[in-house]
């Protein structure tokens, strides 16, 4: 075995989309921690906290790209767009 992570394609997209989830899963705790969330409801039918709500727009947002990718032949920069967007709304809205 040469290299424990060969077989994975470490593009520089795929680090800034690592970094950034990281980066937002640092600033949710400490945001957390600073400022307890409480639950509410919004768009979606169930009552969240910002936790769940990142949680819920990041399985949106994966699920978007996939879609994105297998349906369409646009660019993926502009489905990772809608997605973003996406996040946006549930985080502020959700």
């Amino acid at each position: 075995m040469d290299n424990l992570f060969s077989w994975m394609a470490w593009t520089m997209p795929v680090a800034i989309f690592f970094t950034a989830i990281v980066l937002m899963l640092i600033g949710m705790t400490v945001w957390e921690l600073r400022s307890p969330s409480i639950m509410r409801r919004g768009f979606l039918p169930i009552a969240t906290t910002r936790g769940d709500r990142l949680f819920i727009s990041l399985l949106a947002a994966a699920y978007i790209n996939l879609a994105w990718t297998g349906l369409t032949n646009l660019p993926q920069w502009q489905g990772a767009a809608v997605s973003f967007v996406v996040l946006l709304i549930v985080m502020r809205w959700g």
